[in-house]
């Protein structure tokens, strides 16, 4: 599946911090969403952040895919919220 690239601002959430997915994983991979987090719905992913590599889930909430982002990768990938990320995401190759 092909990788796609975006520049997005790191968010505070409610309960986890993410960045907007400007397209819908479902229609773009052609891969629909399978249960995730919490009894979550979504796509499993892996990426990098600013060039340091992830894993991580794309969900979607209140009409809009967030890909979450714990504060250990956070940290690792030397981000915060409030800045502008180099992003990279595809699907989890299982």
């Amino acid at each position: 599946m092909k990788r796609k690239r975006f520049k997005a601002k790191l968010e505070a959430g409610h309960k986890e911090d993410a960045i907007e997915v400007p397209f819908d994983p479902e229609k773009v991979w052609e891969i629909p969403p399978k249960a995730q987090l919490r009894g979550r719905r979504g796509h499993r992913i892996q990426g990098s952040l600013n060039g340091f590599q992830f894993e991580s889930v794309v969900i979607p909430r209140s009409g809009k895919f967030l890909l979450l982002i714990e504060r250990d990768t956070q940290k690792a990938a030397g981000v915060a919220v409030g800045d502008i990320v180099d992003t990279v995401i595809g699907p989890f190759a299982e």
